[in-house]
């Protein structure tokens, strides 16, 4: 009897010392991992995602430079008719961040610029020629191009070429009238749209308003894309309010996995149900 009175204190002793080592560890694990604060409806907060764009890059080294030290996964679309395009494209490419062609298109004019009445081979030379002089380019954006991305023929053949290059799509969304991105959701080809310029007018308040609207939209339908331009105002803003995302619930990703995120689903703003108009 004395023996099993022994056995049962220290069968004891051993559970007791058990449970208090697996106590502390779980409140010390509940101090490194606290849980995320829950939203009004009990629910966990959704992050939600922005991309941002800078157009007209390779004109200028200086206003390259602000644009590429933003901080974050910032895409830069380069002209290819700039004096600087290929220089900005390597040194862009160098530092990590995704480099896409800024065609022109029409009414832009240049060498490069695509118009409507041009034929499909010189289509093709011009867009050649404008990848040649923007190197490791992931994908294109237009110019301008508020005739000529509602040229259907063009476009069918422009998103089955991009396909063939495996090079993705950004339809900037310079016309109401585009059908761009509506040929390359038809045959699945990567792509995105713009749902928010920056800087159409240029003073600080109004591009301060803009990204404000951005993030709003953000937050009502899981994500948006910005497009701006390298003037100074708009930089100064975006190197003050850049840095303040995350702390308004929106993570600033890369294009492509943007693309990723919306998986080729046009927003309300451009079509229904998903599907581009």
């Amino acid at each position: 009897m004395l023996r099993a009175a022994i056995d049962m204190r220290l069968w004891l002793t051993g559970l007791i010392q058990a449970l208090a080592v697996m106590t502390v560890a779980l409140m010390g694990a509940a101090h490194a991992a606290p849980a995320e604060p829950p939203t009004g409806d009990g629910k966990p907060p959704k992050v939600a995602y922005l991309s941002l764009i800078i157009d007209d890059l390779g004109q200028s080294p200086e206003k390259d430079s602000r644009a590429l030290a933003l901080p974050g996964p910032v895409t830069l679309a380069i002209m290819p008719d700039t004096p600087h395009a290929c220089d900005f494209a390597r040194q862009a490419h160098k530092a990590g961040k995704t480099v896409i062609l800024h065609m022109p298109m029409d009414p832009a004019t240049g060498p490069y610029a695509w118009h409507p009445e041009l034929p499909l081979p010189e289509l093709e030379s011009r867009l050649n020629a404008a990848l040649l002089k923007v190197p490791y380019a992931a994908g294109i954006n237009n110019h301008m191009g508020s005739r000529m991305t509602a040229e259907p023929v063009a476009m069918t053949w422009l998103v089955s070429e991009l396909q063939r290059r495996h090079l993705f799509l950004v339809d900037s969304r310079t016309s109401a009238k585009t059908v761009a991105a509506a040929e390359a959701q038809k045959i699945g080809l990567a792509s995105v749209s713009r749902d928010v310029f920056l800087d159409d007018e240029r003073t600080a308040e109004a591009i301060n308003g803009q990204l404000q609207t951005a993030i709003r939209l953000a937050h009502k339908q899981g994500s948006a894309v910005m497009i701006g331009h390298p003037y100074p105002v708009t930089m100064d803003v975006l190197e003050r309010e850049l840095p303040k995302l995350k702390s308004q619930g929106i993570e600033w990703v890369e294009l492509r996995h943007m693309i990723s995120i919306r998986g080729n689903q046009a927003m309300a703003g451009h079509g229904k149900n998903g599907v581009y108009r």
